[in-house]
């Protein structure tokens, strides 16, 4: 089978196409033929080195993806072959609190991800994909999903009618708009693009704002919120641009910090906002597969069509992470199989 390898970690440059013996999946694993698979930052990141130690240069990256079962190890029972599966990027989280030892099988960084013909799986993470959900739908929702459902409701007890802000237009940005607003909340979001953010209110954001005609555009959102902050922020920057998202926040705001888009902090953020403000911050990695079989249930019942900016083919999957280190994208970057 074909499969991409991971390289050197040198750039992008280095990753590579390979022949693979067909895999076989052992006691409690299933073999899946992928059909579509989705890109995320920490992807591109890892051909570049910078998302933690070096990787095994023949890790197949990506951990998000959808494809069908097409043979089963020993001791599988409930599951056949021909069923559309996902699966969580962290396959042991099955549910309960976040342990350390997760990462020690995560999809595409520390053990194979989707990046090939065909994968192997725990059978006890894999989802059963609901027929009125497509695969291009599926595709988009393990590593973003979880996560997403991790930030404002586990951590942010999201209720109806609070605001949630979240920074920038990228995949898991657009897809806490559309799940957000399906729970009920109302929306803020901003983005360097007004072109953008007209989408983004056709979406149904409720307040958008262009950081880079407003360089402090806390203040920009306060004043279009008319002094209303926000209850949960999906912080996709990080803290070099924290003390925005702390001067965004309402009174007992929750900071759910998941990624580093604006690089390495110059400096500590100031305590007199988070503890003027009675805020809390987290750092959220992903969530568990009870978290995205929740967000599995939702986008059945809502019917929730994640935005693709663009598709590529399998052969053409380093295009792929060139165009979403361009940062033109707005959603999800595809492959397709």
């Amino acid at each position: 089978m074909k499969a991409y390898e991971i390289g050197p970690q040198s750039g992008l440059e280095g990753i590579r196409l390979v022949e693979r013996d067909m895999p076989v999946p052992g006691r409690g694993e299933v073999a899946v033929k992928v059909h579509s698979a989705c890109l995320n930052h920490r992807d591109m990141l890892t051909l570049k080195g910078q998302y933690g130690p070096l990787k095994a240069q023949d890790r197949i990256p990506l951990s998000d993806g959808v494809g069908s079962v097409v043979a089963l190890g020993e001791n599988i029972a409930g599951i056949a072959t021909g069923q559309r599966v996902i699966a969580p990027n962290f396959v042991t989280w099955l549910g309960g609190k976040f342990t350390p030892e997760i990462f020690g099988q995560d999809l595409g960084i520390s053990r194979d991800g989707w990046l090939a013909e065909t994968i192997i799986l725990p059978a006890d993470a894999i989802i059963a994909v609901p027929d009125n959900v497509s695969d291009d739908v599926a595709a988009t929702l393990a590593a973003s999903g979880s996560t997403i459902w991790h930030c404002i409701n586990i951590f942010g007890g999201l209720q109806k009618g609070d605001l949630v802000l979240t920074l920038g237009t990228g995949g898991v940005s657009i897809l806490t708009l559309q799940i957000a607003k399906a729970l009920g909340a109302d929306f803020a979001i901003t983005s360097s693009s007004n072109a953008k953010l007209d989408v983004c209110k056709d979406m149904g954001a409720d307040y958008c704002v262009n950081y880079r005609e407003n360089p402090g555009w806390a203040t920009a959102l306060m004043t279009e919120t008319g002094g209303r902050g926000a209850d949960i922020v999906v912080d996709t920057a990080g803290l070099n641009s924290i003390e925005q998202s702390i001067a965004a926040c309402a009174p007992n705001g929750r900071i759910a910090l998941i990624g580093g888009l604006s690089g390495q902090p110059e400096k500590a953020p100031q305590m007199g906002g988070i503890i003027g403000k009675n805020l809390t911050m987290k750092g959220i990695t992903a969530g568990s597969r009870s978290m995205l079989c929740d967000v599995v249930d939702l986008i059945s019942r809502e019917n929730i069509e994640p935005l693709i900016d663009k598709k590529f083919t399998f052969g053409d999957s380093p295009a792929a992470f060139a165009y979403l280190e361009s940062g033109d994208h707005m959603g999800k970057v595809m492959i397709t199989f």
